[in-house]
């Protein structure tokens, strides 16, 4: 496994000694954690911001979020964004 090392700011220490005693944790683990959470954090935000764009189709946007399709849309649905625009409705409903 690599090894990453940064310096933190005091403040951001003391955050995060806070939390290694809040959750049991050694700090190379309560790191590795935070890390993948803020990660895939990003990558859900990243995929929704591509989406709303329209750079990428909803499964695209899935895939890249790391979620199932059903549970991007919903996360398209609480964040409150409009994925359907009304020439898209309008067009839907003349086929009908």
């Amino acid at each position: 496994m690599p090894t990453i090392s940064t310096r933190v700011p005091e403040d951001l220490e003391a955050e995060l000694e806070a939390y290694l005693d809040e959750e049991r944790l050694d700090r190379s683990t309560a790191v590795r954690k935070l890390l993948s959470e803020g990660l895939e954090a990003w990558q859900r935000d990243r995929a929704l911001e591509r989406f709303v764009d329209g750079e990428v189709s909803l499964i695209r946007a899935a895939e890249l979020a790391d979620l199932s399709v059903w549970e991007f849309a919903r996360l398209v649905d609480d964040a409150d964004t409009a994925w359907v625009s009304a020439d898209h409705l309008e067009a839907d409903l003349e086929e009908l």
